[in-house]
């Protein structure tokens, strides 16, 4: 009895043994440093390395210079600043890519993304420039000191890495400072960059020193737990894997999770939140930032930062804010000529104090899209637009759409995995669409506890062909506009709800009795469209994503049977949309950023 007693307890051990292993010591292999360099200069790059001899002799450049953090901890900048003595204001940005890496190292997805559904535009910078950054021949030719830093435990930084949390808003706090007061420095300290450098940003605003005069976060998400991890609460799964292993790639020693931890975290709302307060607590608060802001916003990037780029100009408690839209591929905007135009004059005036007027410009650029390449720019006083009108159309037979509601009432149903339908409605006059949308449904799972919902807003010309848009780095197959939503996550936060924009609560799962009817709202993400008269609006609804798309999946649902819609009657299963009479758009400024 004592031998089988032993031989029990010994494969217990080892089967222990082994899910400790598979857990803490195995993940997938980290990314091998990117060489782009047979690919620059070819035809399909989108990466332009322009010539800045002109700068080079006017430049002095530091590399690897240590700033001390309260802790003791050495971080790593780059700083380039003009030869000539003088005092100057100070561009900055904080980089989990390693600062080191221009462009021959930018990402291999440059490469993988040349074919004809992709369109990064084009990139055009200095050797100088690191991924995502601010050029610094540029804004040194502009007369400006420019500092880029390694975030801690990155690149040539000690210590450990995290993932833009609350211990990094210290450092950027202590490297603000730092770089506010070196002697080539006049003082006032501007942060500019994109994604994860414009994430950083929301943090460093939060508790800034008094250097920090201003900040540029160009399309950066504000809240990961709803704008990158779980989307309406359906888990992403194609980004989020990809990019936890890059930060573990770029990082010298993380404090992250496993990777098998996160990844079992990642297909389940409740648990991931409640492990992200915990191991990572964000170090966001935008309600506590007050300096004057440049934000851009985008179309073209639903499922990463549309939405945090909007909520971070909403919530920001700046007196002087400002948000360029556009819908193009957000690489090639950041460092074009009209952007660079907008971000010059923006801390001309607010780092070198330049009397140039900016302050006066209305707080919105606005594009507005017709098609994958035509748009147009007008200037508003506020997001949302005042002028909004809520209208609703109401879902009804026959795959239509109408203004009136629906008074029988039937039902829609479609396979939970693979089926979908669809409403449409063909407008009559030029109709602007500029905002979030809301789809509300009443919803029935058959066979199952719970439903992933996947909602497209598509738009057709009047021959019936689909116009398509810029999407998620560069994918230019994209619907108008984006939402999604787990049935069990519908709870709302009637606090922070408003009718064109439902919140989610993310507090419990609320799953589905057999027969249950239950009304639910989608948030669809914020877009500016211009439809033609005749031409044609459509939501489609479906069980799985709308498009193949390598940073943007949901291949873990919960769905299975069938799905069922009820519409009219008591079934009120709407499209809530942001109509912009003619009327008003004709009345905006002409004039502005």
């Amino acid at each position: 009895m004592m031998r089988g007693f032993l031989i029990s307890i010994s494969i217990l051990v080892l089967l222990l043994a082994g899910v400790v292993y598979y857990i803490f010591f195995t993940a997938p292999p980290l990314h091998k440093p990117s060489d782009l360099s047979d690919f620059i200069d070819t035809p399909n790059s989108p990466i332009l390395v322009y010539d800045h001899a002109s700068v080079v002799a006017k430049t002095r450049i530091e590399r690897d210079v240590g700033i001390p953090m309260r802790d003791g901890t050495r971080l790593s900048a780059n700083v380039f600043h003009p030869i000539a003595d003088g005092r100057y204001p100070v561009v900055m940005a904080f980089t989990a890519y390693h600062k080191d890496e221009t462009p021959s190292q930018y990402p291999d997805y440059l490469r993988l993304n040349a074919t004809s559904e992709y369109d990064s535009g084009t990139i055009r910078v200095s050797e100088w420039t690191p991924w995502e950054a601010p050029d610094p021949a540029y804004w040194v030719s502009q007369g400006y000191a420019v500092v880029i830093l390694d975030s801690r435990g990155y690149g040539l930084s000690a210590g450990t890495a995290a993932v833009l949390n609350i211990h990094d808003r210290h450092d950027f706090h202590d490297a603000i400072i730092w770089a506010g007061t070196q002697p080539w420095s006049n003082g006032n300290v501007g942060l500019t960059g994109v994604s994860y450098l414009a994430i950083a940003q929301w943090i460093a605003g939060v508790d800034a020193p008094e250097y920090l005069k201003a900040i540029m976060p160009w399309e950066g998400q504000s809240d990961s737990f709803r704008e990158v991890l779980f989307h309406g609460g359906v888990p992403e799964t194609a980004f989020t894997n990809f990019w936890l292993t890059r930060v573990r790639s770029k990082a010298n020693e993380i404090s992250l999770p496993p990777h098998r931890i996160m990844r079992f975290a990642g297909s389940r709302p409740m648990l991931m939140k409640w492990l992200s307060a915990r191991q990572a607590p964000s170090g966001i608060s935008l309600k506590d930032i007050t300096v004057p802001a440049l934000i851009c916003a985008s179309w073209s990037d639903h499922g990463m930062h549309t939405r945090g780029s909007f909520e971070g100009f909403k919530q920001i408690s700046s007196a002087q804010k400002w948000v360029y839209t556009h819908g193009q591929p957000k690489w090639d905007v950041y460092y074009s000529n009209e952007a660079k135009a907008v971000q010059t004059a923006f801390f001309d005036h607010f780092l070198k104090g330049e009397a140039n007027g900016f302050e006066q410009r209305p707080a919105v650029r606005l594009e507005v899209r017709e098609t994958l390449t035509d748009y147009s720019v007008r200037y508003e006083d506020s997001w949302p637009l005042a002028s909004i009108m809520e209208t609703p159309f109401f879902l009804a037979a026959n795959g239509q759409m109408q203004d009136e509601p629906v008074t029988v009432a039937r039902t829609e149903t479609y396979a939970a995995r693979e089926g979908a339908v669809a409403f449409r409605k063909t407008l009559a006059q030029d109709t602007e669409l500029t905002g979030n949308m809301k789809l509300k449904l009443w919803v029935e799972a058959q066979g199952a506890k719970d439903m992933d919902l996947f909602v497209a807003i598509r738009k057709y010309d009047a021959n019936g062909n689909e116009v398509t848009f810029h999407g998620k780095a560069g994918y230019t197959q994209t619907p108008v506009a984006l939402g999604w939503l787990r049935v069990s996550q519908r709870e709302l936060d009637p606090e922070h709800s408003t009718r064109l924009q439902p919140y989610l609560m993310h507090e419990r799962s609320l799953t589905l009795a057999r027969g249950q009817v239950v009304p639910v709202e989608i948030e669809i993400l914020p877009s500016s469209t211009l439809f033609r008269a005749g031409e044609t609006i459509e939501v489609a609804i479906q069980g799985h994503d709308h498009f193949e798309h390598f940073a943007l999946a949901h291949k873990k649902t919960v769905n299975k049977g069938r799905h069922i819609i009820h519409i009219g009657g008591r079934y009120d299963s709407h499209l809530l949309v942001p109509f912009i009479p003619r009327e008003q758009v004709s009345q905006a400024s002409k004039t502005g950023l």
